[in-house]
Order: structure tokens, then C-alpha cells, then sequence
């Protein structure tokens, strides 16, 4: 079987469906090819590669861990899958780490080549783009959460991102409804009240008059 070109694999990626024959030679000029051994690593949660990943041939999971090593499986990727995208749409570090499952060969895009093909960057379409990738992140953490934390923790994640960094302190400025915290943690109100307690009895937080919520710095290190 003849190898096929840079432009030949392009034009098989879903991603790459819609450019021009134009567009797609400019990608293929800018791929190199890169193989990963089984157990290899292709990209590591916390860091940045700034580089898109489509995957040829072989298979990938796609993995979230917490301090203590424990892991959540959120996707196995197979040829034709791509990874890195969110990393070079806003520049934030990966948020879960992509293991070889078996042999796996890969494109690989540089972000200046990557970033050719997006919508100008003060554009409307690109500006959705950002908010979809945040929402991306925003659900991996809440899988994460719900497969690694207890309830404890999810409370302690969910209070955390939702407050506001002001003079020093963590504050959410609105009243925290047990029944919607409930919701976002997957627990009862009724336990998602007695942790809402227990922290507050503890000193991690502290429920002002008009209903807005400072954390503690002891809260983040829990």
C-alpha cells in the first residue's frame, strides 16, 4: 500500500473536513508525524504542549488524577480523535493527561499553524469558541469531583469556584442556596446542609449578614 501524503491524512481527519484544498496543504505543510510507545504519556494534566494532537492510528485514554494518584477515565480516543485544542485555545495547561492505551502514531500541529485556521481573536466566533472550552473544563472538573471527592470535597471545589478573590479574600457576594449547592455536588440538601455546618463550625467559612460566604484560606488546602 502506497503511503499516503500530509494532505492525504489531513483531508481523512473529521476536524479538517471543511478547509479549502488551500487551508488543508497549509496544515500539512506544518504536521510532523510522532509515535508513542503503550504507556507513553502525550500530554500531561497541569502542563502545556502547545501543540494539536490527531491521532492515526492506535488508541489513547484520556485521564484525570487527584493528589493521591487516583484516577477517572473521561474518554478513550481512536484514529481520526484529536487532543491539545483546549490548551491552545486559551493558553490554560491540560486538563487531564493522554496515555498511549497501545502503540499509537500521532500528527502533530504547532500553535502557530493551529491558530491560522481559528476566527480572529476579537471576533464573535471566537469568543464562543473560549466559552465552550470553558464549559469543556468546567465538566471535566465536575466529573472529577464527583468520581474522586466526597462530598466534603465536592462542596469545599464547588464554594471555591464560585467565590471571588477580593483584597485577600475568597467571597461569593450572593447567598448560597443549599438546594442548588445540592444539585452541582450530587449529594441531598440535607447533607450539603450539614457539611455547610460542619465548615462553618470549623472556622473554613463564615456566612455573613446579608448572606454572602468568606472562605478561609484553610478551605483551598483541605
Amino acid at each position: 500500500m502506497a503511503m499516503l501524503s500530509n494532505h492525504e491524512l489531513i483531508r481523512r481527519v473529521p476536524i479538517f473536513s471543511m478547509l479549502t484544498n488551500e487551508q488543508a496543504q497549509t496544515i500539512a505543510d506544518g504536521v510532523g508525524k510522532r509515535r508513542y510507545r503503550r504507556g507513553e504519556i502525550i500530554v500531561e494534566q497541569g502542563r502545556k504542549s502547545d501543540a494539536l494532537f490527531i491521532l492515526l492510528s492506535g488508541r489513547a485514554r484520556v485521564i484525570t488524577s487527584d493528589a493521591r494518584g487516583r484516577e477517572v477515565i473521561l474518554a478513550v480516543l481512536e484514529p481520526g480523535d484529536y487532543l491539545g485544542e483546549m490548551s491552545l485555545i486559551d493558553g490554560e495547561p491540560h486538563s487531564a493527561t493522554v496515555r498511549a492505551e497501545v502503540q499509537t502514531d500521532v500528527l502533530v500541529l504547532g500553535r502557530t499553524e493551529f491558530s491560522a485556521c481559528l476566527p480572529e481573536s476579537g471576533s464573535l466566533s471566537y469568543s464562543i469558541l473560549r466559552g465552550l472550552v470553558a464549559r469543556l473544563r468546567n465538566a471535566d472538573r465536575q466529573i472529577e469531583s464527583l468520581a474522586l471527592l466526597d462530598v466534603y470535597g465536592r462542596v469545599a471545589r464547588a464554594l471555591l469556584d464560585m467565590a471571588s478573590e477580593e483584597e485577600g479574600q475568597r467571597i461569593i457576594r450572593s447567598k448560597v442556596s443549599r438546594q442548588d449547592l445540592a444539585k452541582v455536588v450530587g449529594a441531598s440538601r440535607e447533607m450539603v446542609s450539614r457539611v455547610m455546618k460542619d465548615l462553618e463550625e470549623r472556622g473554613l467559612i463564615e456566612t455573613q449578614e446579608n448572606g454572602w460566604v468568606v472562605l478561609t484560606d484553610r478551605l483551598s488546602a483541605r
